[in-house]
C-alpha cells in the first residue's frame, strides 16, 4: 500500500509532498485509523534516561516541525516521537523550493531552515494531542538572533516546552541556520550547556521532575573534535546525544540531479559517518551516557548496525518517507535479532 502511495507523492514536489503525508498521517491519528492500516512491531521494551520506551525506534525531528501529527504518527509504531526543531518565535525558513529527493541515492538534501510556527504553537499541539508516550521536543534558535546570543533562545524554548517534554533536544547541528555548528565547539559549546544545565537544575525543582537533556551533533567533526564534545557533554551532565544530523557531504551523490543542491544530506550516504560517529562517541562516553542514533537507516539491519555501534536507541525520517511504516517494524525485528550481550 504504501509502494502505491508513494509512487502517487512522488509525482508531487517534495514540500507538497511532505505537507500533504503530515495532514494524511494527522488526520488518521484524529480519527485513530493509522493502527488499523500498519502492522505493529514486536514489543522490545527498553529503558533510556530513566524513561521506559515500548521499543527503541523512534521518529526523528524535523518530520512534524509543529507537532500537527503526534497521535498519528505514534499510532504508526514508532517507540518513541520528536518534534520540532522549534524557535522561540515562528519563522518562515529558506526560500522554496528547498527540499530536493535524490531517489537514486535514497537521499534527500533540505534547506529548511527551521521553519516552524513558533514553540507556543507547538505546545498547544502537544496539549490538544492523546500521546502519552516518550514525546522528545528538540530547540533551536531564530535564524535572525546572533550567535552569540543563541543561549538566550534556548533557555526561552527550555522554559516553555520543559513540563510537556519526555526530553529535550538542543539542535546545535542543523547546516541550514548560519553559525549555528559553531555551537559545537569550544567554549561556545560549553557555555550554552552550563547555561542550560543550570536552568534545567531550576526547572527541575519548580516541576519537581528532572526531564533529560539530549544534544544533538553533526556528522562531519573529525573524531577528535567529537571526543571533545563527548568529554564536554560529560563535563556539564547532559543525559545523552544524538548523532547525528545531516552532512554537508556530497560524497554518495556526485553527478546526481539536485546531487549539488546547498544544504543538509539525509538518507542512505550519510549511514557509514553517522555510525562511526556513534562508535567514536561510545569509545570516549563508556557507558556513561546513552546514544540516540539517526542517520541512513534505510533498512532494518542499518538500524541493528547502529546499536551494534553503541547506540542505546535509533531515529528514523529519510528511510521512512522512502520505505514507509514497515520501516519501524523491520527495524525493530533486526535490532530484537542481536545477540544479546
Amino acid at each position: 500500500m504504501y509502494t502505491l502511495a508513494r509512487q502517487l507523492l512522488f509525482k508531487l514536489s517534495p514540500e507538497t509532498s511532505h505537507d500533504l503525508s503530515l495532514d494524511l498521517i494527522g488526520a488518521g491519528g484524529r480519527l485513530g485509523l493509522n493502527g488499523l492500516l500498519v502492522k505493529a512491531p514486536a514489543q522490545l521494551p527498553v529503558t533510556v534516561m530513566g524513561l521506559q520506551f515500548p521499543n527503541p525506534v523512534g521518529l526523528a525531528a524535523g518530520l512534524d516541525k509543529n507537532g500537527a501529527a503526534i497521535d498519528g504518527f505514534a499510532q504508526l509504531g514508532f517507540g518513541f516521537v520528536e518534534i520540532g526543531t522549534v524557535t522561540p518565535r515562528p519563522q518562515p525558513g529558506n526560500p522554496k523550493p528547498r527540499i530536493f529527493r535524490l531517489p537514486e541515492a535514497t537521499a534527500i538534501i533540505n534547506r529548511m531552515g527551521f521553519n516552524n510556527l513558533g514553540v507556543d504553537n507547538l505546545l498547544q499541539r502537544v496539549r490538544a494531542a492523546s500521546y502519552k508516550g516518550v514525546l522528545g521536543i528538540n530547540i533551536g534558535k531564530n535564524f535572525d538572533t546572533p550567535v552569540e546570543n543563541a543561549v538566550d533562545d534556548y533557555l526561552i524554548c527550555l522554559n516553555k516546552v520543559y513540563d510537556q517534554a519526555s526530553y529535550i533536544t538542543v539542535n546545535v547541528s542543523s547546516p541550514n541556520t548560519p553559525g549555528l555548528r559553531s555551537l559545537q565547539f569550544g567554549d561556545s559549546l560549553k557555555q550554552l550547556l552550563d547555561a542550560l544545565a543550570v536552568r534545567r537544575e531550576q526547572l527541575a525543582g519548580e516541576h519537581r521532575k528532572r526531564v533529560p537533556l539530549a544534544i544533538k551533533i553533526a556528522p562531519d567533526m573529525t573524531d577528535e573534535e567529537t571526543a571533545l564534545v563527548a568529554a564536554a557533554l560529560l563535563e556539564t551532565g547532559m543525559d545523552a546525544v544524538i548523532a547525528t544530523n545531516t552532512t554537508l557531504s556530497r560524497e554518495g551523490v556526485e553527478g546526481l540531479p539536485y546531487g549539488d543542491e546547498a544544504g543538509g544530506l539525509s538518507g542512505a550516504p550519510v549511514r557509514e559517518k553517522s555510525t562511526n560517529t556513534v562508535r567514536v562517541l561510545a569509545g570516549e562516553l563508556a557507558g556513561k551516557m546513552p546514544i540516540i542514533a539517526a542517520g541512513g537507516i534505510t533498512e532494518g539491519k542499518h538500524a541493528a548496525e547502529k546499536i551494534a555501534a553503541g547506540a542505546s536507541l535509533v531515529q528514523i525520517y529519510s528511510g521512512f518517507i522512502y520505505k514507509g511504516p514497515a520501516l519501524i517494524r523491520e527495524s525493530v525485528d533486526a535490532i530484537a535479532a542481536l545477540p544479546k550481550t
